[in-house]
């Protein structure tokens, strides 16, 4: 017998099977879908079998081990792999991996090894007259046929010895997982007219893709919970996707009470042991819901009977930086496809793209316009800042200060988003304007005063901040703008008695910080969360009667046709936090564009009339959803070669693009990132039947270019 193999190379342009025989010890073992060793050249590879055949006519290698028995892609997996392949014009190998959690990875290397507990068995043969203790412990015995070791020490660690010592216990090892879920009584509510209205339509609708358009509070994940209950019932699986880890945490509470060791997640906070205790959970089918980040979309499940994407205006569900460049929604759909079950996709402020389809009868719109305490909205002021400056330097209005101290003296909690994380965008020199850069990325440091150095957030470089200017060698160097450090620092000196906590990249790097600060403050161990926009989606603190925003501009001065619709929805969903419970809620919105339309519409929570007055603008200018995108990026160290070959692939695709608009080749926003040049050309286009075609052969006669590299993205959501 002979096995085709997919290997996994270091280099690009091989993309193909190659072929090995099946030695006869390994025959029963090898099925198509399973993890292999084998031998390459003179190195030994690692790889995935696509295909069993009969015969080669050539001679052929044998293969070594069989790494993984259990099936690392299953049929579907596999099928899935041809089409990311196709959709993204990725090597195929890729676009398997990325499926995998790392333990499983076609990748040599240090291998996870499986955990195992010690477990205890009675020994029949064995008769004598234990003491109370010891009885206590062979009682567990009476209903249970193994007992672990763990629960026996609890008991009486002495008498368990003495019990080893008369042979009266048998020891086993049994494999066991790093994380388990507690099932707590978790008191059901009600579902509201307006979820029971969703629930119902889903129910008879059945497999179709959904819009779930729900504003802020109005107990969106409590319907996902009860279509996935139903789901259960029918013996079927289901799929939660969620933008953030640092939701992850807080929907994990809320399943777990609910489904318990039913769930399993799979994100990128887990271990690397967790993560191939999860994925083995859910291929055995010990896990029937699985929740999780943008890759949980590939969970191994058979029979999915539900898939949610929480928050599915996030563009983090587009897989921006590494290839493959997938869509996890997508995929979804995709799978949906497979199992014919209904995909569910939710936002109280749905990308543009989406609403757009539900309006064309695309997607099935469904709508929950009410909180679920009958709880007004929270009420917005938006502040001027351009008026404020003229009275005071400070980085707070003075409403706002105002407010927070009125939200404090009533014992309640306030959250606060500034967008930027360190202590201050830049430093310069007062005397020759000398501004501290990244030497290998054409962006400025930035300060962070906690580790007293100057950090670049592209290639991650970081320098000892210094006393005199590099350039003038003055002692003149001075912090400019603003980070989530230096309001930090400033709100405790402002309000010295409360107790402040920083949520952003720095503090929440440690594996479980975002689940403890996320806890403590919900435990009201502090006063006022300050973060970056991971304070703006999905948390749920009944306490939160006033959120503040710094600086609503920051997102909406990136160069970037989506920097309106990414400013109205994070305000929107930041403004959701206050007041979700029975208090009274408010927002105040510190800006310099009081009266840009995404920052206005947010003031009466009108998604509506927003979505009408950007697609207005997204029509005169071509974009999507009116027109589809292709963004290719073109890197290299040597910046004369990057010039010249960006303008010969530019003329190449005017030769055979007749449909498509091309912008370009124009340097990239950040023009150099770890001593890389970057040009981008863009591509506009609605209906191009040669566009696949001539992207393929670009892709192609790139992929061995060790000079130059080629990055072709399909419906980008960056530049």
């Amino acid at each position: 017998m002979v096995a085709s193999v997919l290997v996994e190379l270091p280099t690009k342009n091989i993309d193909r099977l190659f072929d090995y025989q099946i030695p006869p010890q390994l025959e029963e073992k090898i099925k198509i879908g399973v993890r292999v060793e084998v031998p390459f050249s003179s190195r030994k590879l690692e790889g995935f079998v696509l295909a069993i055949k009969d015969s080669s006519s050539v001679e052929l290698k044998e293969i070594i081990a069989v790494i993984e028995e259990e099936i690392t892609l299953n049929e579907e997996l596999l099928s899935l792999g041809k089409y990311i392949k196709k959709e993204t014009l990725s090597p195929l190998i890729s676009c398997y991996q990325v499926m995998l959690p790392k333990a499983l990875k076609a990748k040599k290397g240090t291998q996870i090894h499986k955990k195992y507990e010690t477990y205890y068995r009675l020994n029949e043969k064995i008769e004598f007259i234990p003491n109370s203790t010891q009885k206590k412990i062979l009682d567990c015995f009476l209903n249970q046929e193994v007992v672990s070791r763990k629960k026996l020490m609890e008991i009486s660690p002495s008498s368990l010895k003495t019990l080893l010592t008369k042979q009266a216990l048998i020891p086993l090892q049994k494999e066991s997982y790093r994380l388990s879920y507690e099932k707590k009584e978790d008191i059901k509510p009600p579902l509201t007219e307006d979820q029971q209205k969703v629930v119902r339509t889903v129910e008879k609708e059945g497999a179709k893709t959904y819009l779930l358009w729900g504003v802020t509070g109005s107990g969106k994940t409590e319907v996902y919970m009860e279509l996935i209950e139903q789901a259960l019932k029918k013996g079927k699986t289901s799929i939660v996707l969620v933008p953030e880890i640092s939701l992850t945490p807080q929907m994990i509470e809320r399943f777990s009470k609910r489904f318990g060791n039913q769930i399993a997640a799979l994100h990128s906070a887990l271990s690397d042991g967790e993560r191939y205790d999860e994925w083995r959970r859910i291929y055995r089918g010990e896990a029937k819901i699985v929740i999780g980040a943008r890759s949980a979309v590939f969970a191994p499940f058979q029979n999915i009977g539900m898939i949610i994407v929480d928050e599915e205006h996030s563009d983090s569900y587009k897989q921006e930086d590494s290839t493959p460049h997938y869509s996890a929604i997508d995929i979804a759909k995709k799978r949906a496809e497979y199992h014919h079950c209904p995909v569910i996709l939710g936002s109280a402020t749905p990308s543009l793209d989406s609403f757009a389809r539900a309006l064309k009868k695309r997607y099935h719109l469904l709508v929950l316009p009410n909180r679920v305490h009958k709880q007004a909205l929270p009420e917005v002021t938006i502040v001027d800042m351009n008026q404020e400056m003229k009275k005071s330097h400070s980085y707070f209005s003075r409403v706002l200060l105002e407010k927070i101290n009125e939200t404090f003296n009533r014992g309640e909690q306030v959250i606060l988003l500034l967008n930027r994380r360190g202590y201050a965008s830049f430093v310069t020199c007062k005397n020759c304007g000398y501004t501290m850069k990244c030497p290998h990325c054409d962006i400025t440091l930035t300060y962070h005063k906690t580790s007293s150095v100057l950090r670049c957030h592209y290639c991650g470089y970081a320098t000892k901040v210094q006393d005199s200017c590099p350039h003038c060698h003055e002692k003149s160097l001075s912090n400019l703008g603003m980070g989530t450090q230096k309001i930090e620092e400033d709100l405790k000196k402002i309000f010295p008695e409360r107790k402040i906590l920083r949520m952003d990249i720095d503090t929440t790097s440690k594996k479980g910080m975002h689940r403890k600060m996320i806890e403590s403050f919900k435990n009201h161990e502090y006063d006022l969360l300050l973060g970056t926009q991971i304070v703006a989606k999905g948390l749920d603190f009944e306490n939160v009667t006033l959120v503040g925003v710094i600086n609503a501009d920051t997102s909406l001065n990136i160069p970037d046709f989506r920097s309106s619709e990414n400013t109205f929805d994070l305000l929107l969903q930041v403004a959701g936090r206050s007041g979700r419970s029975h208090k009274k809620g408010e927002v105040i919105i510190q800006t310099f564009n009081p009266n840009h339309y995404a920052i206005a519409d947010v003031k009466n929570h009108d998604y509506y009339k927003f979505y009408q007055q950007e697609m207005q603008i997204r029509k005169q200018l071509k974009y999507p959803p009116y027109y589809y995108l292709v963004y290719i990026k073109l890197s290299s160290k040597d910046y004369t070669l990057l010039e010249k070959e960006a303008l010969k692939i530019k003329k190449s695709l005017e030769k055979y693009l007749h449909h498509t608009i091309i912008l370009g080749p124009s340097p990239a926003y950040v023009f150099k990132v770890k001593d890389t040049y970057r040009y981008g050309i863009i591509l506009k286009y609605q209906q191009e039947e040669a566009l696949y075609d001539t992207l393929q052969r670009l892709e192609e006669h790139y992929k061995s270019q060790k000079l130059i590299k080629v990055d072709i993205n399909l419906n980008p959501i960056h530049f």
